[in-house]
C-alpha cells in the first residue's frame, strides 16, 4: 500500500488518528521510533527551527527541503502544514504543493486564515489538480479559522462552518479541520 493510501486509511480507521508534529528529520525519526503511524509538520515549528516567524515567513523552498529530509528518513506517511499554500494566487499555491508532493508529502493542511472563503476554495481546487497531475491521492485537510479567528459572529459560526466545509469538499478536500470548534452541541 502506498503512503498516500495508508494515510487515507488512517483517517477512516477505528482508532483516533494522532499526528505528532516534526520540524526536521531528527524529530521525525524520534516520532516514528515512538510508534507514530504518520508524521505531520507544524508551520510554526518548521519556521522557528529555521529562524523565521510563523505565518508565511518561511520561504517555501525551505519547507520543501524539510519535507524531503523528513520523508527520506521515515517510512510512515508525511503530511505538511502548507499554511495558505504559501501564495495568494491559487495556481502558485498548487505549484507549491506540487513541490511538497515531489518532496514526499502525501497530505497537506491548507488553511483559509482571514482570506476570503472563495479564495480558499480555488486554492483547494488548484491543489487537487496539482495532486492529480502528480498521480498522488493527496489528503487535503482543509482548515477553516471560522472559530479560531472568530471570522463571523458566534451565533453564525456553525452555519458558516458547514457552508465552508461543503464547498471545500466539493472543491476536492479530503478532510475538514475547524480549530476551536469545541461546543458539544455543535459537534453533535
Amino acid at each position: 500500500m502506498s503512503n498516500a493510501a495508508a494515510f487515507h486509511a488512517l483517517h477512516r480507521g477505528p482508532a483516533v488518528l494522532r499526528l505528532p508534529n516534526a520540524w526536521d528529520a531528527a524529530s521525525a525519526r524520534v516520532i516514528e521510533s515512538a510508534g507514530a503511524k504518520a508524521i505531520a509538520t507544524s508551520s510554526a515549528a518548521v519556521a522557528w527551527a529555521h529562524g523565521y516567524a510563523d505565518g508565511h515567513h518561511l520561504p517555501v523552498s525551505k519547507l520543501v527541503t524539510t519535507i524531503s529530509e523528513i520523508a527520506r528518513v521515515v517510512s510512515v506517511p508525511v503530511t505538511a502544514d502548507a499554511e495558505g499554500g504559501y501564495a495568494d494566487d491559487p495556481r502558485q499555491a498548487g505549484e507549491n504543493v506540487a513541490a511538497l508532493i515531489g518532496a514526499g508529502a502525501v497530505g497537506i493542511n491548507l488553511e483559509d486564515g482571514r482570506d476570503p472563503h472563495e479564495l480558499h476554495v480555488r486554492k483547494v481546487e488548484a491543489v487537487r489538480a496539482a495532486a492529480e497531475k502528480a498521480g498522488v491521492d493527496l489528503f487535503i485537510n482543509a482548515r477553516t479559522d471560522v472559530w479560531l479567528k472568530q471570522l463571523v459572529a458566534a451565533d453564525a459560526a456553525l452555519e458558516e462552518g458547514i457552508r465552508r466545509g461543503k464547498a471545500l469538499k466539493a472543491a476536492g478536500a479530503s478532510g475538514f479541520f475547524a480549530p476551536m470548534l469545541i461546543d458539544a452541541d455543535d459537534l453533535a
